[in-house]
């Protein structure tokens, strides 16, 4: 597929996708609202694809929402014909990110602002650069969070510091960013990707299946009770034991060696 604000590129499994609006800190334009949905739908759809990996061009991940744009749509008297407008692939995006039944990991590489900051948090697993930065900087811009910022930051650092937060637009760095659980992983900026293609690769290489059903399985239980979490870890399994990949893991346990997993 070709893109206007994106990048993409498949191989052994992985699919990255960049952001690619460097001059701009990779602002979030209308074009690329659209495009990230569709990007991630696409590999959704490719058997080739078995994990994605976001980032961005240049020194920035995201820094949010276009505000110049904003602006000029203000002066021009058009803000909310705009907003209206912009929305449903703003939100199109988030949940194509969420619903995305393969693994989704964030390469934070630098400033990842606003609605910046929850793209990366629409995504399963982040790892970041020590040049990273965060910031719910809607506050800052009279505006309220949006691309999820509420529903995904108080499941992942808690209600109280989401509150902080979002009321303040606090800029974090990396390092804290680590101890409140955002990220995973801190590395050198020249390591990033390197890491991030070694973990992607570590789970392309595992049992898609099972991959998927745990990723389901995972958002799904977080709203569930305890007993609604046991009865789809048993429909899970039970889909999984069937699979050729599972008899597969099972002979390779037995046999001492490394399974090959073919998504059957």
């Amino acid at each position: 597929m070709q893109f206007e604000a994106l990048l993409l590129d498949i191989a052994d499994g992985v699919a990255t996708i960049t952001l690619n609006r460097p001059e701009r800190l990779n602002a979030l334009s209308p074009a690329m609202r659209l495009e990230i949905h569709d990007a991630v739908t696409h590999c959704d759809g490719n058997g080739d694809v078995r994990v994605m990996v976001f980032t961005g061009a240049g020194r920035g991940f995201c820094s949010g929402g276009d505000v110049k744009t904003m602006n000029e749509a203000n002066a021009a008297g058009a803000s909310s014909a705009l907003q209206d407008k912009l929305a449903p692939a703003r939100d199109r995006a988030v949940l194509a990110l969420r619903n995305s039944p393969k693994p989704i990991i964030a390469a934070v590489n630098g400033p990842a602002a606003g609605a910046g900051m929850n793209v990366a948090l629409a995504c399963d697993i982040r790892i970041a650069s020590t040049q990273a930065k965060f910031a719910q900087s809607f506050v800052r811009r009279g505006l309220h969070p949006d691309w999820g910022g509420t529903y995904f930051l108080p499941r992942v650092v808690g209600m109280a510091k989401a509150c902080e937060l979002i009321f303040t637009g606090k800029i974090i760095t990396a390092q804290e960013a680590l101890a409140l659980g955002i990220i995973s992983q801190l590395v050198e900026p020249d390591a990033l990707m390197d890491t991030v293609r070694e973990l992607a690769g570590a789970i392309a290489a595992g049992p898609p299946v099972a991959i998927r059903l745990a990723k389901r399985a995972l958002y799904r239980n977080v709203d569930s009770s305890l007993r609604e979490a046991l009865e789809f870890e048993t429909y899970a399994q039970n889909i999984c034991r069937e699979t050729e990949d599972a008899k597969e893991g099972i002979q390779a346990f037995v046999e001492k060696r490394a399974p090959d997993f073919k998504g059957r």
